[in-house]
């Protein structure tokens, strides 16, 4: 395709892990397909995802994918070790975004001041759910089209419109002052959510709910949305949707539409790059000496805080369960920073901890049986694809929707409903491990995610109409 007729898109996540890799499959699936790509991260996330990228077998693959980079709006003396959670507040307050979106201005302006073979105009952006207000101005300024990437799934996405909504018209807050045994059971009248959310399960009130909100008004403008996720999964959900949006493409899950579309060759690794930590393959080898199905997964994702008390309770169930276990145990998300000694001595005999693993290959492995998480949407659908039954234990943003929906809805997991006393998660792990209803509803799921990816699925009905769009937004520029 000569670059003239290429269309141009500029992709922009929200800075954060579980954000950051679903824009990456995506963009690597449009590059793939001939579409130049300009991935805009801040330049914190920039320097790690290069530091993890063998850059010039990427770009054997992925000629036309090209890297930038913008300030995420903090000081640059000011450290972002840790973990997000600890530097969130600042990534989000008025005068960090501002500076965001001076800088992004600033950048498109120089993409469009290029010519040549190098750049030419964007045909359009797509954004981050989280990050529309960075774009919009942009966007009505330069008559550029926007499409909207929820990270969220599409029931997490429209609980969060609906709930934008009411807070703008300054409606009476969904979560009415009952006692706390009716809120467990209250309603929490969402339509379309009625006979499955309770008030209990909508995303808590945070410090980050306000910019949630607003991001969320402003992702409604948007021509379009893409979700990671797939019609046989959240099909009136998705419905319900296109109603907001002129378009709704649903492309899940995106990391395995990935595998399958893009071969792998001898000099680049697609589905390897994109990482921003280093992965301790260590675990794999250890999997494979293990029986298959007797291996419970424990990953509480890059964001959520574990108090010491916490972890102890966790560790006593899962040793007192008697089955094996590898455990993903970041010391920066411990509010105790040391990992007793005991812990690491006494998991020996039938667990493996690890600071971070393949998680997507750790789900994929025969041994796993059973996985422990906090339902963010990512590890989530990482588990559906694999057909891995989950034990949720969910705990800020979309996870506690998302957990509802794993246990109520889909049927292919238990909700912990925030405990983690020591003798509930022994009866819980064991449960999760030896339930037979529950294995075989994980795996009619993963058939369906299976489907969805083929080439007569939906997802990839759905991406094919995506690429069409996007080709006619390059014809009207």
């Amino acid at each position: 395709m000569e670059h003239s007729d290429t269309p141009h898109i500029l992709a922009i996540p929200f800075p954060a892990e579980g954000h950051i890799k679903p824009m990456f499959n995506l963009a690597k699936l449009l590059s793939h397909r001939s579409h130049r790509i300009t991935f805009v991260n801040t330049h914190h996330n920039h320097n790690r995802l290069l530091q993890f990228t063998d850059l010039p077998s990427f770009h054997t693959q992925f000629p036309d994918f090209h890297f930038a980079s913008i300030t995420d709006g903090i000081p640059s003396d000011n450290p972002r070790k840790g973990a997000l959670i600890n530097y969130l507040p600042m990534l989000i307050t008025p005068s960090a975004r501002s500076l965001v979106a001076k800088e992004f201005r600033e950048l498109f302006s120089r993409l469009l001041e290029k010519n040549g073979d190098q750049w030419q105009q964007p045909s359009c952006i797509i954004v981050d759910g989280l990050m529309s207000t960075i774009v919009m101005g942009v966007a009505l300024e330069f008559r550029i089209p926007v499409i909207a990437f929820r990270t969220y799934s599409a029931t997490c996405t429209w609980v969060t419109i609906f709930m934008s909504k009411l807070a703008k018209e300054g409606a009476q807050q969904l979560r009415s002052n009952q006692d706390a045994e009716n809120l467990k059971s209250a309603s929490a009248n969402i339509p379309g959510l009625e006979n499955l959310l309770r008030n209990c399960d909508l995303p808590p009130d945070s410090g980050t709910r306000d910019f949630i909100f607003e991001e969320t008004l402003a992702m409604t403008q948007a021509s379009a949305i893409i979700l990671n996720t797939f019609e046989q999964l959240e099909p009136s959900i998705i419905t319900k949707l296109a109603t907001i949006f002129p378009k709704v493409y649903s492309i899940g899950p995106l990391h395995t539409l990935c595998k399958t579309m893009i071969t792998t060759n001898s000099t680049s690794s697609p589905h390897k790059d994109g990482r921003l930590r280093k992965e301790d393959r260590s675990c794999i080898t250890w999997l494979d000496h293990q029986k298959a199905k007797s291996v419970l997964y424990v990953s509480f994702g890059t964001v959520v805080n574990l108090s010491y008390e916490q972890l102890m309770e966790f560790w006593h169930g899962l040793v007192n369960s008697l089955k094996p276990f590898l455990w993903v145990i970041q010391k920066e998300l411990i509010i105790q920073k040391n990992v007793p000694i005991e812990l690491e001595i006494g998991t020996k005999e039938r667990g493996f901890l690890v600071n971070w693993a393949p998680q997507e290959e750790v789900l994929a492995n025969p041994a796993v049986g059973g996985f422990l998480t906090h339902c963010g949407w990512n590890s989530t659908l990482e588990s559906i694809a694999e057909g891995v039954p989950m034990l949720c234990w969910p705990s800020i943003t979309d996870q506690t929707v998302n957990s509802r929906c794993v246990s109520e809805q889909w049927k292919i997991g238990l909700n912990m409903n925030g405990s983690c006393d020591r003798f509930v998660v022994e009866n819980m792990v064991r449960d999760i491990m030896e339930n037979e209803d529950l294995m075989r509803s994980a795996n009619d799921v993963a058939k369906k995610a299976l489907h969805g990816i083929k080439e007569n699925g939906s997802s990839y009905h759905n991406l094919e109409n995506l690429i069409k769009d996007i080709s006619l937004m390059k014809v009207r520029n």
